[in-house]
This record gives C-alpha cells, sequence and structure tokens, in this order.
C-alpha cells in the first residue's frame, strides 16, 4: 500500500513546496492537492512534481462543472509532462451549494455529466484527439490535443462515493477518492460496487485511494476538537452525511485517526483490510507542527514498511 498525504492551500507556492520535500523525505510516496478558488490545483502539482523528484502528485478533486475536457486535459497533460510521467488527476461532482453559488450554473444531471466528461476525457489523455457530441457537452478536435512528454497517459481518478457515480467511475475511469469514508463503508457499499462496474466493462480493479483525516499527537483530546470545529463543513452536505452514516459516525471527525502511533497505525490497517489500495492523509496540521512532523514520520514508516 502506497501512502501520501495532502497539503494544505494556505501557503505560498515556494512553502508548498518545502513541505513537499519534507512529506517524500519522510517516505511519503505522494502529495495531493485540493481544489478550491484559490490556487489552480494542477499547476500547483506540476510545480511540486517537478521541483521534488520521485513524489506523485495529484489533484483531489478538481469538480466537472465549470470546466470542459478540453481545458482539463491540457492542465492534466502539461502537469503529467512536468512531474515527469507522475501526475494523478481527481475529478469530483461538486455540490450544489458551491457550483450554483460560485460558477451561476445550475448542478443539474451531475451523473450524466461526470460520464459524459469522462468520455470525451480519456481519449484525450490518451491519443490527444476526441471526437464526442453528448447531451449536455460536446468536445473535439480541430487541432492536436496532445502534450510532448505527457506519458505515460494520465490516470483519472473520481471523488465518487454513491451508487451511480461508482458505476460511472467504476466502468470508466482508473479509481476512486473516498473521503470521509470509514472502513465500514468502504469495505460494504464502496470498494464491492466500483470492483463490479469496473469488472462488468471489462476493466482492470480500480485503485481505492482513501483520503483520511489524521494526526499523531499526545493530545488527542485538543485535537479532536479541533477536527470536530474544522471537519463540521462536510457535514453539511448529503453525500458526506450519508457516507458518514454507512461508516457507524455521527460526525466527520468520529471518522479521524487521532492519538498515538500504535493508534493510526492500526487505523491505516482497518482501510487497507477494507479493500484500500492506498491511504492519503489529510488535515495533518490540525494539531502542532511536532504532531504533523510525528505524523509524516510514522506515515513514511508504514510506506516503507
Amino acid at each position: 500500500m502506497t501512502i501520501g498525504a495532502a497539503l494544505p492551500l494556505h501557503n505560498g507556492i515556494d512553502a508548498t513546496v518545502q513541505l513537499a520535500r519534507e512529506a517524500h523525505e519522510a517516505g511519503l510516496r505522494s502529495a495531493w492537492f485540493g481544489q478550491t478558488f484559490t490556487y489552480d490545483s494542477p499547476s500547483l502539482a506540476a510545480i511540486v512534481g517537478r521541483e521534488v523528484p520521485g513524489l506523485h502528485v495529484g489533484t483531489a478533486a478538481i469538480p466537472v462543472f465549470g470546466r470542459h475536457p478540453l481545458v482539463v486535459s491540457s492542465q492534466a497533460q502539461t502537469a503529467q509532462a512536468a512531474a515527469a510521467g507522475r501526475y494523478h488527476l481527481g475529478l469530483a461532482l461538486g455540490t450544489k451549494q458551491l457550483t450554483e453559488a460560485g460558477f451561476g450554473i445550475p448542478h443539474d444531471r451531475p451523473i450524466r455529466l461526470l460520464r459524459e466528461f469522462l468520455t470525451a476525457l480519456r481519449p484525450l489523455l490518451e491519443t490527444g484527439s476526441t471526437d464526442f457530441r453528448g447531451e449536455l457537452l460536446s468536445a473535439g478536435t480541430p487541432l492536436p490535443a496532445a502534450v510532448p512528454g505527457a506519458e505515460p497517459p494520465v490516470p483519472v481518478l473520481v471523488a465518487a462515493m454513491g451508487p451511480q457515480a461508482l458505476r460511472v467511475s467504476g466502468e470508466l475511469a482508473d479509481g476512486i477518492l473516498p473521503y470521509l469514508a470509514g472502513p465500514r463503508a468502504l469495505a460494504e457499499h464502496i470498494v464491492p460496487a466500483v470492483n463490479a462496474a469496473a469488472e462488468a466493462a471489462g476493466r482492470p480493479a480500480p485503485r481505492i485511494v482513501a483520503f483520511v483525516p489524521g494526526v499523531v499527537t499526545a493530545d488527542a483530546d485538543a485535537v479532536r476538537r479541533t477536527a470536530t470545529d474544522s471537519l463540521a463543513f462536510y457535514e453539511r452536505f448529503p453525500s458526506y452525511q450519508r457516507v458518514i452514516e454507512l461508516s457507524g459516525a455521527t460526525r466527520a471527525a468520529d471518522l479521524a485517526l487521532i492519538g498515538d502511533e500504535e493508534t493510526v497505525a492500526a487505523g491505516v490497517r482497518r482501510y487497507r483490510e477494507a479493500g484500500a489500495t492506498e491511504v492519503v492523509f489529510t488535515a495533518t496540521d490540525l494539531g502542532s507542527e511536532a504532531d504533523r512532523h510525528r505524523t509524516w514520520k510514522l506515515l513514511g514508516e508504514l510506506a516503507t514498511g
């Protein structure tokens, strides 16, 4: 199992590169960047991937609403070329609240849009051309769209957790990026559904990259209080409410791995047993800087052990 970390987006470019170097030196295999309304995550991943050789970089995840496959393909292939083949593209459905408030467009038929987006995007990443005409989008290549050096083809993963999104992801993507989905939700609902869809489509077993909030700390109570406040944001959205409940939890913070090395390592093993092929820790800055270093040290040991 490979292990990585999601890096915070509130630092400057140089500080982010330095954090990525620290993660790589600690033994972590990958660094991931979210997509909000600040940094362009593929650009940030491209910079880090070029500055920190050997570290895999990824975006988790770019909403398909407000984007077009041609633009995302250009971003992803450029990042792949810059990172010497170590870039991973994550896509998401986004949320109704943020899509409509931010882009001023309706968050309608998200599953249909995801299917069409992936159908148009995959040939762009693999061959540099596409010719797709769907209900919600069209994409063609009157000019070549391949980027020199963008090899191998960029892997595409989807932040899918609901039944319909898992079906589309199993059929058309290389894997999924579940977040706040505990071992129970993974083992009983998410992994079987996406694996079955991939098998029915004749595709390889998909990657299951579980994003998990976690901190190694001596003051678990204080960090958990901080996590409760910080992660409450996700409890506003039905998709996260559902997966938190399927995980047997009440609050998002209930799914955070917080405690000493033994406690956190045991939690990582539970994700592996539930079917996760990779684990990416998020929110490792909820405690002190010493806690973050301690967390990354453990994750590096788990990645190389």
